[in-house]
Parts: structure tokens; C-alpha cells; sequence
């Protein structure tokens, strides 16, 4: 089968799902396939903040002023994204004041507020700073969701008739007359997925022209292609604490170094982060130094770190891109700035423009800047619209109102949700009845699970993305089985078996390297839980054992059942509380 339209964009990130926003409000028939989740690559594996481009500010300054002018431009379009929680640059007494200055000095050069407090001041605003502070220069840093905000850039895409393919992996350019075509894409087989086409389907889908936005996985595109697309992809690993030690994004004032930022994100706190160039995306280490690091290193600035219990940990891998000629051998003295590759001027390949290089803060900037690219390729006359029109959710909506009345739900889960759904909480808390709350740690309802499962399917993976249940201190350990519960009203048992395995499964995938004090007990809370009270580990009606579930006693109404009781044989597995084997052997296993 195969499809015609206008502009494949190639990556469901935050640049992908940019670009294809931009260029559907443009009028253009677009298609984004991703190969995943949306976010499924670098941007679901990043620490959230949401730059003022002070980081940048010393080594580069173009970076810098970009990271600033979106970081405005964000805070007005895509408000229920954003947590504006500002910023401070510490500095201890061994860090240096020649480089403070620098910092300062560069800050106001790129027109980033910037102002200068003492560490008595600094402690005022987050009490848990340590005490030998000297001083801090406070930025309006912020944090962002990244899985709200592309989950809002490819719903106003559809809305404006762009088609988003989500576990749809290209396996193919298709090139003809030498000029790129279009793209074939492999539909996921994994089941339940809800996919416009059938599952383990192969499609090709035409267009007049296609962007490459799959950021670190840039060169594998291009080598499908014919062409050469050099990124650098580097790794950063970041790790998750249980609670907001602080509530300002604080970065340590130095060059450039491993460990050296904490971002309050929703109910937890991320410390990062480590950059280390690796050869493959898909294929580097995982090594428990790491998570050490991190604690070690920033209980410096916050002391409180090393008593407080690491949830998780997790691994993202930057898309940098270095120019030819350049021969950085560090990967932290890579520019941050973004590229567009048009392979027609550079490899005589029409039809085709990958963009490489940037950060989520730019997103929406380098999502203009390649569909003006495109638009000038086809054209095609139409303006950006991008940084004045706000994301769904976004319009005219208050975190403070209290729902507690006209909900039946508490008032700081209201307050929870609105955040989440910005302009969309009456209508989606308001569609189901009763609505409990799902997963108490993050504060989600009912209402919004069974909201993110219209938008998702069964992939419970693409729920938590949109809900952040299961995310939070007990990682699932409570909510995954009332998550799936929610899926049999429309899905077969074997399939919501399936979808819950998925989700308890990723969940301990990030759990692996800080399994230890208190972490380690509620992991094995979490396992006796699922492995041992509910019997997921060894439960017949999921491992294909043929059990015979009509054998058994019907109970004392069998005998006024017409059937004798057959009926058990198929409704007997949806009864059972039950699941696949832990993969690997369970808590012990490597996932």
C-alpha cells in the first residue's frame, strides 16, 4: 500500500513533532513516522530543564541567545509545559572568580536576566544549599514535560490534518530517477498497538520531499540514503531522587564538568549529567559509577542529596553534530547550535534535508527554520505561525483553580491534573464517572488514563508518557495493575496481560543501578507484590499451560447454570490475576 502526500518528517521528538506541527498549520499534507513512543529517542531521556541559555552563555553564545528567545517564546505558547521555577549558577568556595565573572558578563551580553545574590540569599530561596555558598547568579531557567509538550505539537498537527504514525519504523528511502520519493515503513507487531495500518504490515508512503529529524539516529537515515550525516551521538546519564530537595534549577558555577545541575521536575528532582561520545545509539553501557557520581558530586551543593533515596536512573544520547573540519575531540566542546543538510546542494541527492544538532529549548526554532526550507524547496508561500498561536491545552488555563467540588476529586490532584491538562481539564475529568484516583504518587485519575488510552491504545508506555503514572516514588509498584484494569473495557485479556508486562517491565529497567537502602526495599516491596501476592511470576493462565479451567469447582451455583459450568474454560484466564514470567528470571533479571 502506499500513500502520497506532501512532506515525511522522519522522527517523532521534539524537533519532529515541531516541524510536522509547523508545516500542517502551513497547509501542507504531512506524515510523521516514528519508530516508537513519541519522544521514544533523546527527548524522553532528558533532565527537563528548560534552558535560559546560561549554561551557554561563556562557550557559546549563539546557543545562548537562542536558548533564551525560545525559552520566552515557550513559556507563552505551551504554558502547561512549562514550570517556571528559575535558576541559580552557585558558586563554592574552590570554584573560580575570574570564571563567575565570566559567566555574569556573558549572561547580560546575551540579554539573559541575570542577577547576583549572596549565598545567605541563595540559602533563603532553597534552604537545603549547602552552607559554604558564597553567592549565586539567579536566570530564569525553567522545566519543561517533554512528553506533554510533542504530545501537544502532534495534536495540533492532526488537528490540522497532519497523519502521525507511532511505531512505524522506516526500513527504507525510496529513491527514484535519484531524487528521494518517499519513505517504507515496518508497522510495529507488538500487540495491541493502535496504528493506522495493520500490525506487521510494510507500507511505502510518497512525498514531494522528506525531513530527516531523528536526531542521533540521523546517519542510519542517511545511510539508507546514500548519504553521509556525521553526528556525533554523545551519552548523558541522568538519575532520578524521590522527592524536591530544591525547587530552583541549580547549576554549579564552572567550566564545563560531569554532575553538575539539579532539575526539579513534577514531584522528583533529576541530577545530571555525564557526556561521554559513543559509536552507536542504541548500544552503550550502563555502568553504576555513574549513578554514584552524580549523588557523590552534587551533594556538594545539595547536602541533602546523599541521605535521599534515588528512584531510578536513565540514559539519554545527545544528537550533536560537528561541523567537517572542526576535529573537537571533546564532546562538551561541541556547539549546541543546529544544522540543516540539504543533500541536494551537498551530495547532489534532491528531495531530502536532514536537520542535526540543537536542543529541546530550540525546538520550535529549528522546526521553522526547516519548514521555511521546505516551503522555499516546494514553492510554496506560507507563513510561520508557531510562536504566537499556544499549543492545545494551553489557552487561557490556571493551575489554581480547585476541582475538589465540581470533580469529587481532592483539590491537590486537581491542581495535578490541571497542570497537566492545561485548558482540557473540565472536558476530560468531566467524561467519566466515578473518577477515582489510579496512581496516588502522581495524582492521576481515572479520567485521564482512560483519556491518554483513547489517544494511545494499549501501549501503557504511551499512557505514562501522557499521564506520568507510574512514575512516581513507587514506580509502579502500586498502579500498574489499576492502570491495566482500565484497558479491559476495550481489549482482549491476553492483550491488556501483555500491555501491563511492558509498562512493569520499563519501570524496572530504570530501577537496575540504584538498587540500594531504601530504594532496594521498595523494589522488593514492588516484586512480592506483583511476583508473589498476585502471583505474576507463576500464575498458569499466562504462561500457555493449557490448564483446564472447567476442572475445577464452579462454585454452589454451577448446577443451576445451563452451560455445567463450560463457560469457565474461556472467562476462567480473565478472572485469574495473573501474567508472562518476569523476563530473565524476575528482580533479578537484566532488562
Amino acid at each position: 500500500m502506499s500513500e502520497q502526500a506532501d512532506v515525511i518528517v522522519v522522527g517523532g521528538g521534539s524537533t519532529g513533532c515541531g516541524v510536522v506541527r509547523d508545516l500542517a498549520r502551513r497547509g501542507l499534507d504531512t506524515v510523521l513516522v516514528e519508530k516508537g513512543n513519541l519522544t521514544h529517542g533523546t527527548t524522553g531521556r532528558m533532565h527537563g530543564l528548560l534552558h535560559s541559555g546560561g549554561r551557554y552563555a561563556v562557550s557559546d553564545r549563539k546557543s545562548a541567545r537562542e536558548c533564551i528567545e525560545e525559552n520566552l517564546v515557550l513559556r507563552d505558547i505551551a504554558g502547561h509545559c512549562v514550570e517556571e521555577t528559575g535558576g541559580m549558577f552557585v558558586k563554592r568556595p574552590e570554584d573560580s572568580e575570574e570564571y563567575f565573572q565570566e559567566k555574569l558578563e556573558g549572561c547580560r551580553a546575551c540579554d539573559i536576566p541575570a542577577e547576583v545574590i549572596d549565598g545567605e540569599e541563595a540559602r533563603r530561596r532553597e534552604p537545603y544549599l549547602a552552607r559554604d555558598v558564597e553567592k549565586a547568579i539567579v536566570v530564569p531557567d525553567g522545566a519543561v514535560d517533554p512528553f506533554r509538550l510533542c504530545v501537544a505539537n502532534a495534536a495540533d498537527a492532526r488537528e490540522h490534518g497532519a497523519r502521525i504514525e507511532t511505531h512505524a519504523e522506516v526500513t527504507d528511502v525510496l529513491i527514484e530517477d535519484g531524487e528521494v520519493v518517499g519513505v517504507e515503513v515496518e508497522h510495529d507487531t507488538g500487540p495491541g498497538k493502535r496504528v493506522h495500518r495493520e500490525p506487521g504490515t510494510t507500507e511505502e508512503i510518497r512525498a514531494r520531499y522528506v525531513v530527516n529529524a531523528t536526531g542521533a539516529w540521523a546517519g542510519q537515515l542517511g545511510e539508507m540514503a546514500g548519504v553521509d550525516v556525521e553526528v556525533r551521538p554523545s551519552k548523558g546519564v541522568m538519575t532520578v531522587m524521590n522527592v524536591r530537595q530544591v525547587d530552583t534549577v541549580i547549576n554549579r558555577c564552572r567550566p564545563k564538568g560531569d554532575a553538575d545541575i539539579v532539575v526539579p521536575h513534577e514531584t522528583a528532582c533529576i541530577l545530571g549529567t555525564t557526556d561521554e561520545e559513543v559509536e552507536d545509539p542504541e548500544d552503550y553501557p550502563e555502568e553504576e559509577w555513574e549513578v554514584d557520581l552524580m549523588i557523590e558530586t552534587l551533594s556538594e551543593l545539595v547536602p541533602a542529596l546523599k541521605d535521599a533515596r534515588t528512584l531510578r536512573s536513565f540514559w539519554g544520547v545527545r544528537p550533536l553534530y560537528e561541523p567537517p573540519g572542526t576535529g573537537t575531540d571533546d564532546p562538551t566542546d561541541i556547539t549546541r547550535d543546529y544544522f540543516l543538510l540539504d543533500h541536494d546542494e551537498r551530495d547532489d541527492l534532491p528531495g531530502m534535508t536532514s536537520i542535526v544538532g540543537g536542543k529541546l529549548t530550540t525546538y520550535r526554532m529549528m522546526a521553522e527554520s526547516i519548514s521555511d526550507h521546505v516551503c522555499e524547496k516546494l514553492e510554496y508561500e506560507a507563513e510561520c505561525d508557531t510562536a504566537e498561536v499556544p499549543l492545545p491545552g494551553s489557552e487561557d488555563f490556571s493551575v489554581l483553580r480547585e476541582y475538589m467540588e465540581e470533580f469529587g476529586i481532592r483539590s491537590p490532584v486537581g491542581r495535578r491534573s490541571a497542570q497537566r491538562l492545561g485548558s482540557k481539564t473540565d472536558d476530560v475529568l468531566s467524561s467519566v464517572s466515578p473518577n477515582p484516583v489510579v496512581c496516588e504518587c502522581e495524582g492521576v485519575t481515572r479520567a485521564e488514563i482512560s483519556h491518554a488510552i483513547g489517544e494511545a491504545g494499549s501501549d501503557l508506555n504511551a499512557v505514562r508518557l501522557r499521564t506520568r503514572a507510574s512514575m512516581g516514588n513507587c514506580q509502579g509498584g502500586f498502579c500498574t495493575h489499576r492502570i491495566a484494569a482500565e484497558l479491559t473495557q476495550e481489549y482482549p485479556e491476553p492483550v491488556v496481560r501483555d500491555a501491563e508486562d511492558e509498562l512493569y517491565q520499563e519501570r524496572w529497567k530504570g530501577q537496575r543501578h540504584a538498587l540500594w537502602g531504601r530504594q532496594l526495599s521498595q523494589a522488593m516491596l514492588n516484586h512480592l507484590l506483583h511476583a508473589t501476592t498476585m502471583n505474576r511470576d507463576g500464575d498458569p493462565a499466562g504462561l500457555d499451560a493449557g490448564v483446564d479451567f472447567a476442572a475445577f469447582d464452579a462454585g454452589p451455583d454451577a448446577a443451576d447454570d445451563p452451560t455445567g459450568g463450560d463457560a469457565g474454560a474461556d472467562s476462567g484466564t480473565a478472572a485469574a490475576d495473573g501474567g508472562r514470567p518476569f523476563d530473565e528470571g524476575g528482580i533479578d533479571g537484566d532488562r
